[in-house]
C-alpha cells in the first residue's frame, strides 16, 4: 500500500504498520526516543539527533488523530498545506526535546 502525496514515511520512521493503533504508536515512539536520544549517544550525537528528530516528528503527527488523518490522505505535503502553521520552517531539536519531555513527563535540559 503506497502513501499518497510526497515526503517522509512516518510509519517507517517508527517501524510500525499503517494500521497501528494508538498504543502501538506510543510504544514504538517510547522505544525509539530512548534509543536515539542524543544524551544516550554521546559518541554519535549527529546521527542520534537526526534520528531523534525523525522519530519525534513522526510521533507528533501519528499520535494526533487530525494530523494522522491528513497525513494518511495527503502525505507530508498535506500537513504543510493544512492550517497547522503554514510556513513549515522544519522540525527543530528543541521541538523534539519538548515532545520527549511531554511524553516522559520530565523537564528538558
Amino acid at each position: 500500500m503506497s502513501r499518497r502525496g510526497g515526503g517522509k514515511d512516518f510509519y517507517a520512521a517508527l517501524g510500525i504498520s499503517r494500521d497501528a493503533d494508538e498504543n502501538e504508536i506510543r510504544k514504538a515512539y517510547r522505544k525509539l526516543a530512548m534509543k536515539w536520544h542524543p544524551d544516550k549517544n554521546p559518541n554519535d550525537e549527529g546521527v542520534a539527533e537526526k534520528k531523534f528528530k525523525e522519530v519525534s516528528e513522526a510521533y507528533e503527527v501519528l499520535s494526533d488523530p487530525k494530523k494522522k488523518d491528513i497525513y494518511d490522505t495527503y502525505g507530508e505535503d498535506g500537513l504543510k498545506n493544512d492550517g497547522s502553521g503554514g510556513q513549515g520552517g522544519g522540525f527543530s531539536q528543541q521541538h523534539a526535546e519538548d515532545i520527549f519531555a511531554q511524553f516522559f513527563g520530565g523537564g528538558g535540559g
